[in-house]
């Protein structure tokens, strides 16, 4: 008998009052795999995962957690979610808030102690596991977040932009206590607004927007099926587009975006050549071009036209 994966999420819809959150959203999330969820802000997304940890009822359709509905309690014992706001006791020690956590989830004696010294570790924390939270910095806060969300080892685990506001460093460690998780067999559903984030660490990427799932794949996917074996040509301008100039572009599908064009170009010799002699003739002066095999940013573009932070 095959195996549940740890989240099946099957035509799930919610609505508050005239506004449709989701509208009919499908997903998997295989063991160990990272499952990237992008949109623009009110696309769905917060929704999603707040019915995924039961915060949210859905009209219809179902959601579950190892085969099981997540009104379960062994559904809800399967689940860490690990929020953007920081979610820690500022004058307890790491130590003191792991153990704290790791009670509110059931555990006591000895398990409680190897898993809040395996959480200081995972955390490289362990120098400073007696010293108050509001004394660490940001992005020891938000590792510390995420083991206080993960203390009783949960098989699936709802990442809500935990590198929000970290230094580099503090974001490559998270990266690895992202990776130590994947390859302990944990499910992850990630949502960040950072591309280079989601095109690093995960396996299949999601994007929704107005409530469904607009397209799904590996990020090499998403750029074959949304832009073709063409490459993304970007123009950033110094004037406005003349209206018939911007109706010109939009017919060979370009998004237009903070005085900047993109265009999807197969012959760039020829092409390039025809949209600069285009622009001199309207006198639109370019400050920089650029050309590049397509991008995640370029896709989500091309299938939202909208920045992902809009």
């Amino acid at each position: 008998m095959t195996e549940p994966h740890p989240l099946e999420i099957r035509d799930l819809v919610k609505s508050f009052g005239e506004r449709r959150a989701l509208d009919g959203v499908s997903l998997d999330v295989g063991p160990g795999e990272i499952l990237g969820l992008l949109g623009p802000n009110g696309a769905g997304k917060t929704t999603l995962v707040r019915s995924v940890v039961g915060r949210v009822r859905p009209n219809s359709g179902t959601v579950r957690v190892l085969g099981l509905p997540v009104e379960d309690p062994r559904s809800k014992a399967s689940v860490g979610y690990v929020t953007q706001e920081i979610a820690l006791y500022p004058l307890l020690s790491p130590q003191e808030n792991l153990t704290a956590f790791g009670r509110y989830q059931g555990l006591g004696g000895e398990s409680l102690s190897k898993a809040v010294a395996e959480g200081l570790r995972w955390t490289g924390l362990a120098e400073r596991a007696k010293e108050r939270t509001d004394r660490l910095s940001g992005g020891m806060k938000r590792r510390l977040n995420i083991a206080a969300g993960t203390i009783h080892g949960p098989k699936l685990l709802l990442l809500d932009e935990p590198t929000v506001g970290v230094d580099p460093q503090s974001r490559e460690r998270i990266y690895e206590m992202i990776q130590e998780l994947r390859r302990g067999g944990v499910a992850l559903l990630y949502t960040t607004h950072y591309m280079e984030e989601a095109e690093r660490l995960c396996d299949r990427i999601a994007i929704i927007d107005h409530g469904r799932v607009i397209a799904l794949g590996t990020k090499e996917e998403l750029v074959r099926r949304t832009l073709g074996a063409g490459r993304m040509l970007t123009i950033e301008t110094e004037s406005p587009f003349p209206p018939r100039l911007r109706e010109d572009l939009e017919k060979r599908g370009a998004i237009f975006s903070d005085g900047t064009v993109q265009c999807s170009v197969t012959d760039p010799a020829r092409e390039i050549a025809d949209l600069l002699e285009a622009f001199r003739s309207d006198g639109v002066k370019i400050r920089d071009l650029a050309l590049k095999t397509g991008t995640l940013e370029s896709v989500f573009l091309q299938l939202t036209g909208r920045d992902l932070r809009e």
